[in-house]
């Protein structure tokens, strides 16, 4: 389906929609393990280190906490993961394991379907992850991002309207005029609430082959898509 009246900009959630964050963090921590003679549940250990996530940003987002970047958040998170599965690690050890966020490993489609889209319109992201991480990633994955937006721009974490609205109003555009592409329904919700058009994408992989993740379509978006690729085609790029 062709939209009427096409976005001028798509803005992308990262995490899970982009970049395969829990096969690319157990990859790391496997790794390091390797390395320093340890064996663990490595997959628990991400799964964990990702579940920290949302109640972090809560106590963010709540005003429990003052406002903290999602590097910070990943590191406290980490600190109480190291002593629950009693890994010992030094100081610089444990900065470059909290930095693998920064080296999420994009879905194999990313790249290819990001290329073709960016030929129609501006493309960018809308993630929680902070502007540091953002621009690393890109690098590390050959992202072919416009323009990386993130939440740290407006210190709210998404879902908070600020986030969307602010990344709109970035652009210049109004909010009709951006559309969110996620493999989160909550995500994509929140931003419907914000005036923005709205992609599903499916992603059956994100926590894992174990996992039974919800992958029927998202009725209120206006596009439902297998991959980026297949995003493209609908929207003619």
């Amino acid at each position: 389906m062709i939209m009427k009246t096409p976005p001028k900009a798509l803005l992308f959630d990262v995490f899970g929609t982009v970049v395969d964050w829990r096969g690319s963090i157990v990859r790391e921590l496997r790794r390091l393990g390797r390395s320093k003679g340890v064996s663990a549940d490595w997959g628990a250990f991400a799964d964990a280190w990702r579940r920290g996530y949302h109640p972090a940003m809560d106590r963010v987002r709540s005003g429990k906490l003052p406002w903290q970047s999602i590097d910070v958040l990943h590191r406290m998170i980490l600190d109480g993961l190291l002593r629950e599965f009693g890994f010992r690690l030094n100081e610089s050890e444990k900065r470059d394991l909290n930095n693998a966020w920064h080296r999420l490993t994009p879905w194999a489609d990313s790249v290819k379907g990001l290329t073709r889209l960016k030929r129609r319109f501006v493309i960018g992201t809308l993630s929680n992850g902070n502007v540091a991480l953002l621009v690393d990633m890109a690098k590390h994955g050959g992202l072919p991002w416009d323009c990386v937006l993130s939440a740290e721009l407006f210190h709210h974490y998404k879902p908070d309207p600020e986030a969307y609205l602010g990344a709109a109003a970035v652009l210049g555009l109004a909010p009709r005029k951006v559309m969110l592409v996620a493999a989160h329904k909550n995500d994509l919700a929140a931003a419907r609430k914000c005036g923005f058009s709205t992609a599903y994408v499916r992603r059956p992989l994100e926590h894992g082959p174990q996992s039974t993740p919800d992958l029927t379509d998202d009725r209120r978006s206006t596009f439902n898509a297998d991959d980026f690729v297949d995003l493209a085609r609908q929207l003619g790029a």
